[in-house]
């Protein structure tokens, strides 16, 4: 019998707490006033994501003997904010496919996702607030401006071919990983955990959210529709500066580096374009490379929740960072 994956594993132990949050989430996302709200919130949240998010909170506060009934709260917060940035990153990327399904900016108009996307920023904090916790509002609210910031400081280095490996950080760091380190810190937060089980929390957040993006950006390029749930190649259409893209460019010649000033820096593509890139990729060992950065953040992230006391929870954990490293293989 094939074992679980750490996901499945993860939903599996939080079942209950994670349909309480479902129930607080549809809850929360109705709306009299305006029926195409939840209209737009439910094509998003019941299109079958992860959930990982909220499901991080949960096993943060589980693991931390969290005895309030604000996990839930928070869990449900986390998952507003993070469909609320979806919402609104679909407007900037003018993406026509989110988790296998058209994008709600395509179903609908991108004015409706912007500001159904403000309505959930609006009411995580309502949700916030109710914990009563300030130190809870100030980590949400300080992860929900980083990501503001990964994503402008994105979108001002897009077609720039002399973004270093170091602005690609500053971005992943701000767009993806703030949420994760955000999601776990607040479980231990609300649970009056210990400062110390708190850092390893956040330490193990922002390692995991980073390993996350690169390969995210990694399968943009070797990955299958059918598994990322939106179209390959989307980031070289869309001329992100991607790790994989960054690397390539540090080796390429001077030829291949006027394919990529047309492809990238100008936008001129043409059908086979995407293929070359990726034949480049190859010969220049990109993709290995940004393979090897995952695996590092995959074991910074595994021994930072070791801190953790011994529990089937924080095993899960530990084993969730190769899980999301071996999409890849």
């Amino acid at each position: 019998m094939q074992q679980q994956k750490p996901l499945d594993q993860l939903a599996s132990l939080l079942s209950k707490d994670m349909d309480e949050v479902n129930s607080l989430i549809k809850k929360r996302m109705a709306s009299d006033a305006a029926p195409r709200i939840p209209e737009v919130t439910s094509h998003l949240i019941d299109a079958g994501g992860k959930r990982l998010r909220p499901l991080l909170t949960l096993a943060a506060a589980k693991m931390c003997q969290n005895k309030t009934p604000f996990h839930i709260h928070l869990a449900a917060t986390v998952e507003f904010i993070h469909t609320a940035t979806l919402l609104h990153d679909d407007v900037v990327d003018e993406s026509k496919q989110r988790r296998g399904r058209p994008t709600a900016n395509l179903l609908w108009d991108n004015q409706s996702s912007v500001l159904v996307g403000d309505y959930l920023f609006s009411r995580s904090f309502q949700l916030m607030v109710e914990t009563g916790n300030l130190q809870v509002l100030d980590i949400l609210a300080n992860a929900s401006a980083t990501i503001a910031e990964g994503e402008v400081l994105q979108l001002t280095v897009a077609q720039n071919l002399n973004t270093t490996e170091e602005t690609y950080f500053k971005v992943i760091r701000g767009k993806t990983a703030a949420l994760f380190e955000a999601a776990c810190k607040v479980g231990g937060v609300i649970s009056n955990a210990d400062d110390r089980f708190i850092d390893a929390l956040a330490s193990y957040g922002d390692a995991l959210g980073i390993c996350f993006q690169i390969t995210d950006d990694l399968l943009d390029y070797n990955g299958k529709s059918d598994d990322l749930g939106k179209s390959i190649g989307d980031d070289f259409r869309e001329q992100k500066m991607s790790l994989p893209l960054i690397k390539v460019l540090e080796k390429s010649n001077t030829t291949e580096m006027e394919f990529w000033e047309r492809t990238i820096e100008k936008g001129e593509q043409n059908d086979n374009d995407f293929d070359y890139a990726l034949e480049l990729m190859i010969k220049h060992n990109a993709l290995k490379d940004t393979v090897r950065d995952a695996k590092f953040w995959a074991r910074k992230a595994k021994k930072s929740i070791m801190v953790l006391p011994e529990s089937p929870l924080r095993n899960i954990l530990a084993d969730l960072p190769d899980f999301v490293v071996n999409r890849l293989v």
